[in-house]
């Protein structure tokens, strides 16, 4: 049987106390997995009567396992052994974490940044297959992918079609396009499951099968712990979970996620993207915050924020005050987290199943695209690194004059029970050093401190962003290409889609009120070099590059 495990201390021990007795009168965990639309409230009825498909998932998702590895033996069979998944958000952050954990090779293309895109069509194309994944079909990123790999394989006299399978849902717009150019194979998914919800559906599926997991145990897993979360009972883990989540009281709205050890690679990620999208909204929420066991905000015992630590079955965690542990495998540890962010949903007053904030941030960058207006001059350039804002008045940057005037200026932003945001269109994979800077400016600033790559967290965390306490300030890093691409078929390159994706975000975080500070690398490196010794001087510690 599924191993799961949880403790709690604190502040999550006595949400436990106050709200689960209620949650279990009320049926929620059987009414959630009998698919009752009603939990949510009225206004989030229609939205939840199509979003609770993940509840199945396990069942529903079984028949697919053949045919992935029936396809997974073909593809082997003619010599084509690297699977690039092309995808966003949840369509991408779960198979990245199934094959990490599996320690299996999958590459991952969640980015427009023209480098990495580069780099990913440049490796191994001659054995590569690729997947698409798209829930609509319309997402610009996973379609400029698209288009790029298609043009690459053509280019070097491979059938394109050949190397293309699809996940997306039945009747989209991609599901009819895939099929009529033949590509090699289409996938689709239940309708029903909204994205953060869909790791264990072919989007998580299909990826990680034809890289080589082992995709029923993961399924096996899931099915054993969803027996445990639809009972009302006290006891049940998910319940536990989601009334820390989202019933502490006063609100401890800032979730410090650290891994002790779980064997989860990266499952934190996949987290954080699942509860800030889902409870960031009308102006409540709570922030997931990924650190590291010896990161500042998991020993500074603020106020506002929960600590849940990922921990093995067999470990012995002590927990300090206002903390929880919790042990799982992946398959358990992901029904687990989405039921519980649906229950700590229904605590909040909110509906877990939607993203209204999301689409304003792409509906920017189209116009941006559009429009192609010309570059908001700098208000001054600090080596490699030009300085601006994406306020409308740049008063509160007064008196800056250089890159560490400017980042003490945002830190002195932050409101007492605030957090600061670093937003890095940059490649991932090259500039993987550029997360270094979090623990630097939590230390700095005394307050949590989130840190995702641009554009893929638009399609997840930029939801809480926009919707949920506005208390954030923003540190925006976007940086030259060293040779921008072209997406074919376009008016636009890489390049310049990456550059109006950040404007975008940036203007719509300004107009929320949020303090944008936009730091652009003339030369990355060197700008990446420079920004860590700034943040490094900040927290008062020498930067050892």
């Amino acid at each position: 049987m599924t191993s799961l495990a949880f403790a709690a201390t604190g502040a999550a021990q006595e949400a436990g106390a106050t709200h689960l007795m209620s949650l279990v009168a009320d049926q929620v965990p059987s009414r959630i997995f009998a698919k009752d639309p009603t939990l949510w409230g009225a206004d989030a009825e229609a939205e939840s009567a199509v979003r609770l498909g993940w509840v199945e998932a396990p069942e529903v998702s079984a028949p697919l396992l053949a045919e992935i590895i029936a396809l997974r033996d073909e593809l082997r069979a003619e010599g084509i052994n690297h699977i690039v998944l092309c995808g966003m958000g949840g369509s991408s952050l779960a198979p990245e974490v199934i094959a990490a954990t599996a320690g299996v090779e999958l590459g991952v293309l969640d980015s427009t940044d023209p480098d990495q895109v580069r780099a990913a069509v440049g490796d191994r194309l001659s054995t590569t297959a690729i997947v698409v994944s798209s829930k609509s079909g319309s997402t610009l990123e996973t379609d400029s992918q698209r288009r790029i790999f298609e043009q690459e394989f053509t280019k070097a006299g491979i059938d394109a079609a050949s190397r293309i399978i699809i996940v997306t849902d039945p009747g989209s717009p991609l599901d009819c396009a895939a099929r009529e150019a033949g590509y090699r194979k289409v996938f689709n998914a239940d309708p029903n499951v909204g994205g953060r919800y869909s790791g264990l559906t072919a989007f998580g599926l299909v990826p990680s099968g034809l890289a080589g997991v082992d995709i029923a145990a993961l399924l096996d897993s899931a099915e054993e712990a969803a027996e445990m979360l639809r009972d009302d009972d006290v006891d049940n883990v998910g319940l536990r979970l989601g009334a820390a989540l989202g019933g502490t009281a006063p609100l401890r709205n800032k979730i410090v996620i650290v891994d002790e050890g779980s064997g989860i690679v990266g499952f934190a990620d996949w987290a954080e993207q699942l509860i800030a999208e889902s409870t960031g909204k009308q102006g409540t929420g709570v922030l997931p915050v990924v650190a590291e066991p010896a990161s500042p905000e998991v020993g500074a015992g603020a106020a506002d924020v929960l600590v849940v630590r990922l921990v093995s079955g067999d470990a012995d965690v002590e927990l300090g005050e206002n903390e929880v542990s919790i042990a799982g495998s992946l398959g358990a540890q992901m029904m687990v987290w989405e039921f519980a962010t649906a229950v700590a949903g229904r605590l909040l007053g909110i509906n877990p199943f939607d993203q209204p904030d999301v689409e304003a941030a792409k509906t920017a960058a189209r116009g941006m695209l559009d429009a192609t207006p010309a570059p908001t001059p700098a208000l001054f350039t600090d080596g490699a690194i030009e300085v601006r804002t994406a306020n409308h008045d740049a008063g509160w940057l007064a008196g800056a004059a250089t890159l560490a005037q400017a980042l003490t200026v945002l830190a002195g932003a932050l409101p007492a029970d605030g957090y600061l945001s670093v937003q890095a269109y940059l490649d991932r994979l090259a500039h993987a050093s550029m997360a270094e800077i979090r623990d630097g400016l939590a230390e700095a600033t005394d307050r949590p401190v989130t840190f995702g790559w641009g554009p893929r967290f638009l399609h997840s965390t930029g939801q809480f962003h926009k919707g949920g306490p506005a208390v954030g300030v923003f540190l925006q890093v976007t940086g030259a290409a060293a040779q921008d691409l072209a997406i074919p078929q376009r008016p636009f390159s890489f390049g310049e889609l990456i550059a109006a994706q950040a404007a975008g975000d940036a203007a719509v975080l300004a107009d929320h009120g949020r303090p944008v500070l936009r730091l652009h690398m003339t030369d990355v490196a060197a700008g990446v070099a420079q920004l860590q010794t700034a943040v490094a001087a900040l927290a008062g510690r020498p930067f050892d590059a």
